[in-house]
């Protein structure tokens, strides 16, 4: 896929952005391709992706409601959207125990399903301002890409610090099961 878009010259830039804007990928994916792949400066890189990983937020914060409404016509979006909801709707504890700074926890912690994506998910699903959210969640994303952009660094360093953080992670999530 990469190859194919690079063919096309569309700018790196502009592929960094919208990677970082996709749900799931967001910026764990786009920072390393803009660091690593590209060649690009990680200044450069860390405030693009930041810039296409907030891009989605206020979609989601305000028009959320209204776009369930329309995928749940079809039999296929209902399933996604339930799926995707009751994934967010188990991690809501987490967010309220920790209050104020539960969801930029949530939204900073650089795994799968959690990031601005399923961040906009909650707040919305926990009735919060819309200010309170954006700003949580903004403070997530700039923590999450320091994270990733720290360990994109180190190169293969964060690549082993990642991978020991992200099985020990799993290792406990699997014992509270």
């Amino acid at each position: 896929m990469i190859e194919e878009a690079l063919s096309w010259n569309i700018p790196h830039e502009l592929i960094v952005v919208i990677i970082s804007a996709l749900p799931i990928a967001e910026l764990r994916v786009a920072l390393p391709l803009a660091i690593n792949w590209f060649h690009m400066p990680w200044p450069k890189a860390f405030y693009l992706a930041i810039i296409g990983n907030l891009l989605p937020v206020p979609i989601l914060l305000l028009f959320l409601d209204s776009l369930t409404r329309v995928i749940c016509r079809i039999e296929a979006g209902r399933k996604l959207v339930n799926w995707v909801f009751e994934r967010t709707r188990r991690r809501r504890k987490t967010i309220e125990r920790y209050e104020k700074i539960g969801l930029t926890l949530f939204v900073a912690i650089p795994l799968p399903v959690t990031g601005a994506w399923t961040g906009s998910i909650a707040a919305f699903l926990l009735g919060l301002r819309f200010r309170y959210a954006f700003l949580s969640i903004l403070a997530g994303i700039i923590i999450a890409g320091a994270i990733v952009t720290s360990l994109c660094l180190l190169g293969w360093r964060g690549a082993i610090i990642a991978g020991v953080g992200l099985s020990t992670l799993a290792v406990l999530s699997w014992r509270r099961t």
